[in-house]
């Protein structure tokens, strides 16, 4: 008889798996991204114009000062409207366009901002020498011709107005010469005018031209300094829109009123019973 084949026992113990590690979630996170991007693109096939330039332009510029920004209007007039509020940041911008002009800092000391309560004044002066434009004409140089061209392409996308001056010094043209600092004055005004028409600013934009000649000297003590002739851009203030508040203070002011017939005109009667006559309008000076 054979010997007994010896029993084997074997045992399996229970357990997970290897450790497979997580090379899965990020393939998972990539589809999912990919998925997203999918149902996004779809969605704006299927929105309107106007939506799909307002996404549009936020993603070119998610600040909103690009030329399009990421809202429903066109360039930056409702994002860059000139007020007291964002004053320094349209000057800055202003200021960061004109240091991209060709020989900027020959030209730097002639350049002046100031704000003031009409809105932002841009004074470019000249120099015994000429800088903008040459000695008595309105002939406007190179410098003059490339930095108001800059300036023309940021002021056009500003919905405010601009007023435009040009100031002369003291200095009077001979006696023989019936052209004055007066003509002057105005034609180097409507030169910048006429010049920024044709590089950003809108025909519309330019509500004034005014030609001062000595009248307002930058430096009064010296009436015959350089920087006494000079042409001005004032970027006005938008008139502030009423406000709902505004509409209820004029409502109860019309109610305050006095009735018809209790009210005395200029020319009523006085207390004594003679007739008061108006007074008189001041007379304006020529």
């Amino acid at each position: 008889m054979s010997a007994a084949k010896p029993i084997i026992v074997i045992k399996k113990k229970a357990g997970h798996g290897g450790h497979h590690g997580g090379a899965w979630k990020v393939a998972y996170a990539d589809f999912v991204t990919a998925m997203m991007a999918l149902f996004i693109v779809l969605w704006l096939l299927n929105t309107s114009q106007k939506v799909q330039k307002a996404v549009g332009g936020y993603f070119r510029d998610p600040s909103g000062t690009a030329e399009r920004p990421g809202s429903d209007m066109n360039g930056v007039e409702e994002n860059f409207v000139l007020t007291k509020d964002n004053m320094e940041q349209i000057k800055d911008q202003l200021e960061k366009t004109i240091r991209e002009v060709p020989d900027f800092e020959k030209l730097k000391n002639n350049i002046d901002m100031t704000v003031t309560n009409e809105g932002l004044r841009i004074e470019l002066t000249e120099s015994a020498t000429g800088v903008f434009f040459d000695s008595g004409s309105t002939k406007m140089s190179t410098d003059g011709i490339e930095l108001l061209s800059a300036l023309a392409g940021e002021l056009g996308k500003l919905p405010n107005t601009i007023a435009m001056e040009g100031h002369t010094d003291s200095k009077p043209y001979s006696a023989a010469s019936s052209y004055t600092n007066w003509e002057l004055s105005s034609d180097r005004a409507n030169a910048a005018r006429r010049l920024m028409l044709q590089h950003g600013i809108r025909p519309d934009q330019v509500t004034q031209v005014r030609g001062f000649a000595d009248q307002r000297l930058r430096k009064k003590d010296a009436p015959l300094d350089p920087s006494n002739r000079r042409i001005s851009l004032i970027v006005q203030y938008l008139p502030k829109k009423p406000t709902e508040s505004d509409a209820n203070s004029e409502k109860s002011g019309e109610s305050a009123e006095p009735k018809e017939g209790k009210s005395e005109s200029a020319g009523s009667k006085s207390e004594k019973g003679e007739a008061k006559p108006p007074d008189p309008k001041p007379t304006e000076k020529n």
